[in-house]
């Protein structure tokens, strides 16, 4: 049985493999607060609707789980951030499976990268591929590789970004879009670039998945279709990210946090875009997390109460 638009409808094929997945918990033991635009967060309910997801996929003996990125917000005091990113891993370690974890921009406020990724059980490099089953390759990137967050303040990665919002954003506060037009709203600081070597490595990857005839899941904490965001949340170099993507039928979805609200866009290519509701901004009571089973056809996301169901075909 699945889900479809809050609908039990019967399914007469098993999925090849069913997955969890949330984004964007953001937790701190702080006051609720709102957004620079003004949209309520829920900084100490979020880990209770984690606790709930890890319930949910362990009842449902899902094979695994992704975490879209964002689990501790940036407002946690930084005395406490490193206590708050071990208790928001400990709850995803009480699942029963492996937890695939994106990092976000909040991630990275909070902990250099090289005490993040230990925590999170991540490898030297924050962007990977995993094949749960024959048929699947899921790509995780790392939308933070060229950032002015979490390297250290004289890595390469630190100057090429410093320099590249020194050249996009004129604002002194290089988190203000203010005066940014269109598209151009998505240079701040708090998005990212995927780098020359990343951009190798996904091609590397993506001529494997179409050698071994696989379809590939692209999973990113940053929106890669202007259509499926806002403009002020997207990868700085979605465009040549999404170039080197439509060289390979192989891809069939791109999964995406940052942007709290959602959004869904079918690109021309056959791509379907879905970003995912965020935890965060759950009020008491409410939940946004959901699971995806994976069809040779489609994909089927089974969203909870916040959390949009989406049927994806693919072409």
């Amino acid at each position: 049985m699945a889900c479809l638009k809050g609908v039990v409808a019967a399914q007469t094929k098993q999925p090849l493999v069913s997955f969890g997945i949330i984004s964007d918990v953001q937790y701190a033991d702080i006051p609720d607060g709102r957004s620079f635009l003004g949209v309520p967060r829920y900084y100490r309910h979020s880990v209770l609707v984690l606790q709930r997801a890890v319930k949910n996929w362990n009842e449902k003996k899902l094979r695994f789980a992704v975490n879209f990125g964002d689990i501790v917000d940036g407002f946690c005091p930084k005395v406490h951030s490193r206590g708050a990113v071990e208790k928001i891993a400990a709850e995803f370690m009480t699942f029963d499976g492996p937890v695939y974890h994106l990092i976000g921009n909040h991630c990275l406020y909070n902990l250099p990268r090289e005490k993040l990724l230990p925590l999170l059980k991540i490898g030297d490099q924050a962007y990977y591929d995993f094949s749960p089953v024959p048929e699947f390759r899921f790509v995780v990137l790392d939308g933070y590789d060229i950032s002015a967050i979490g390297w250290p303040k004289d890595h390469p990665n630190t100057m090429k970004a410093l320099a590249f919002l020194n050249e996009k954003n004129p604002n002194s506060d290089k988190n203000s879009p203010n005066g940014l037009v269109g598209l151009e709203r998505r240079f701040v600081m708090f998005n990212g670039g995927v780098g020359k070597e990343q951009m190798a490595w996904i091609q590397r990857v993506l001529e494997e998945a179409t050698d071994l005839n696989q379809k590939v899941v692209i999973c990113c904490h940053l929106p890669l279709e202007p259509l499926s965001s806002s403009n002020e949340a997207l990868l700085w170099n979605y465009d040549e990210v999404l170039e080197l993507i439509h060289r390979y039928r192989c891809v069939k979805v791109c999964l995406a946090g940052h942007d709290h609200k959602g959004g869904y866009a079918f690109d021309s290519y056959g791509v379907h875009h879905r970003v995912l509701e965020a935890a965060l901004e759950c009020p008491p009571g409410t939940d946004a997390f959901g699971h995806v089973d994976l069809f040779n056809d489609r994909l089927l996301l089974c969203g909870v109460d916040r959390m949009e169901s989406q049927e994806m075909l693919f072409h």
